[in-house]
């Protein structure tokens, strides 16, 4: 008789642990729909506040490029002596005032890609190209600079035999654009190289290597980060958007690579970009 007793208290308190695990259950699935809803709601509002901001920066560029593009227009005119020829005085502050328009034209451009890439609405658009065909963009691009510089070399070296690429020419000729004026800026005299080389049997490296100013070690890992700047006597009189490395990084990350940064102070930087040699299916329309 005591047995039976003892067996249905057993199973009593069994079942009240049982009717209390599945309330604590329900309270805790509760608290977990509550806890996704909210993420949800979180997710939702970050959407709109990155659309926003998109928006605004769209926009924004939009009307900053008229007024720039005027004020450039009107600072080539009076270079070219159209209402009369300027004296050095004059010359130099028309040069100082284009120089500032182009500098705030550029900040606009670098903030609306940054914007475009968060949006996931910058396209990627590969295509088969050469090679040479881009060192040949880059170094007339680039030869005006060099030249009126004259302490700086910039030498494209002549890559091994690589096949034909197939990527975005326009966002690799972009990332190597940076680089390239990131080493002239920094290279008061001296030698900026351009090389490209195979990366095991899919890549291929992109290099640019100057015999510059050098960076110090502790700011290499976030070079790449947004409006991070190299803290400089040259950076302090060459202002810049702190912005175009980040961009790099994004636009070789959108190409399925990576970037890099090898520097010793007094001696030079290395700048890298690797890239496959062929762009993955599936990321021809980026937008």
């Amino acid at each position: 008789m005591n047995s039976a007793v003892d067996i249905d208290a057993e199973l009593q308190r069994l079942r009240a642990e049982n009717a209390a695990l599945r309330a604590e259950l329900d309270e805790t699935n509760q608290g977990v729909l509550a806890l996704y809803a909210e993420l949800d709601q979180q997710a939702e509002e970050l959407k709109q506040v990155s659309e926003l901001k998109s928006r605004f920066l769209s926009y924004m560029s939009h009307e900053f490029r008229t007024p720039l593009g005027s004020i450039l227009s009107i600072t080539r005119l009076l270079e070219d002596g159209l209402d009369g020829p300027l004296n050095d005085e004059q010359l130099k502050q028309v040069r100082f005032v284009s120089a500032a328009a182009v500098e705030l034209r550029d900040m606009v451009d670098d903030l609306l890609d940054l914007a475009k890439i968060e949006a996931g609405r910058i396209s990627i658009s590969p295509a088969w190209f050469d090679l040479m065909d881009l060192f040949s963009a880059l170094r007339g691009m680039f030869r005006p600079l060099v030249e009126g510089a004259g302490s700086v070399e910039l030498v494209f070296e002549d890559p091994p035999p690589l096949p034909m690429l197939y990527t975005d020419d326009k966002k690799l000729a972009q990332i190597l654009r940076n680089f390239i004026a990131n080493a002239l800026k920094f290279t008061p005299q001296g030698r900026v190289s351009v090389s490209a080389r195979l990366q095991g049997e899919s890549h291929v490296c992109f290099s640019v290597r100057d015999t510059g100013i050098g960076i110090p070690e502790h700011m290499l890992g976030a070079l790449f980060e947004d409006f991070v700047q190299v803290d400089s006597p040259i950076q302090k009189r060459l202002r810049g958007t702190g912005l175009g490395l980040a961009l790099c990084r994004r636009f070789a990350e959108l190409l399925g690579g990576s970037v890099g940064v090898n520097s010793v102070v007094g001696e030079g930087s290395e700048f890298h970009v690797i890239l496959p040699i062929a762009l993955p299916e599936g990321t021809d329309d980026g937008g």
